[in-house]
């Protein structure tokens, strides 16, 4: 098909790990099939009275680290010119996330295919959205209220997880089991004294065998990689130093991707990786899900391209 122009809300370019960032994988299909490639950070995006523009980079990237990027052009341009734009910035999802997601949306021109949709992200807390199918969660409690906290933490003798809403990469995750005198404490600073609500959920031994990124592309499984958590650690996000390991789908796995496709497409959430611990869905997340480096390698696979052929399909279709 004829070049398209592909935009990549991100982090700095400068500081991707190229044999592990999903954006970067993204970034090197795109451009494998002739298509121009630009990026920008957050802070470069605006709106100029009657359109929403950035300070734009027209790179060319390749995977060796240290030299990964060299920047053809480097001018302010209007959202409306690109045709295709993936928000990937990282999380957490604040205030200035959320404006520039109200940001992108301004276009006032032709709209660039959005992968993921602005809308559908600010709908999906990472943390909160598998609440809308609790037949699929583990017991989860959202509270800041340290008396409930605590009483929750009793309840399960097996463990609890505690986890910030806005948390990633596994920061802020805490095991905890009944009894354990730095309970009190901890609560208070993961609440900020009860000012903030965070995430209690029964803990799920399965864990020690690993949790299960999925890849989901319009809707549907493209992939999985099993997150091994190390021995002296409870977490399995390779960011907190988890291995990945070869895995493929069980039934309830493809039984659980089936239960969210339906509200994945409604919300224009094309890309999303989900985390499964054993039987149960414990995460969605959408802002800039990872694992398509680590499946490619496993599996001897091209996860990225089944991102940019949907890409190229929406942008067609739209033209």
């Amino acid at each position: 098909m004829a070049a398209l122009t592909f935009g990549f809300l991100m982090d700095p370019l400068e500081s991707v790990r190229v044999d592990h960032d999903s954006t970067f994988a993204l970034m090197l299909e795109a451009q494998r099939r002739g298509h121009q490639v630009r990026y920008f950070e957050q802070p470069w995006l605006r709106f100029n009275g009657s359109r929403a523009e950035a300070r734009m980079r027209t790179v060319t990237v390749r995977r060796e680290p240290g030299r990964h990027f060299d920047v053809l052009g480097d001018a302010l341009q209007p959202l409306s010119e690109l045709d295709v734009l993936f928000l990937r910035k990282d999380p957490p999802v604040d205030a200035e996330f959320i404006q520039a997601t109200q940001l992108v949306e301004l276009h006032n021109g032709r709209a660039p295919v959005f992968i993921n949709n602005p809308t559908g992200i600010r709908d999906a807390n990472e943390k909160l959205f598998g609440l809308r199918f609790p037949e699929l969660m583990p017991e989860t409690l959202i509270a800041r209220d340290m008396a409930q906290l605590s009483r929750f933490v009793a309840d399960h003798p097996a463990g609890t997880i505690l986890k910030p809403v806005e948390g990633f990469g596994g920061q802020g995750i805490v095991f905890m089991q009944p009894g354990d005198r730095n309970l009190r404490s901890l609560l208070e600073v993961l609440t900020v004294g009860g000012r903030k609500a965070i995430v209690a959920q029964a803990y799920l031994p399965e864990s020690r065998q690993g949790d299960k990124r999925i890849i989901l592309v319009d809707g549907e499984p493209c992939g999985a990689v099993l997150r091994v958590p190390s021995h002296d650690d409870h977490r399995g996000n390779m960011a907190a130093g988890g291995t990945p390991v070869k895995t493929s789908l069980t039934a309830r796995e493809r039984e659980i991707c089936a239960r969210l496709k339906p509200s994945l497409q409604e919300r224009g959430l094309y890309l999303v990786g989900i985390d499964v611990i054993g039987d149960w869905l414990t995460e969605v997340n959408v802002t800039s899900p990872t694992g398509l480096v680590e499946i490619d390698k496993l599996d001897d696979s091209n996860v990225e391209a089944k991102v940019i052929d949907l890409a190229e399909r929406m942008a067609g279709s739209r033209k």
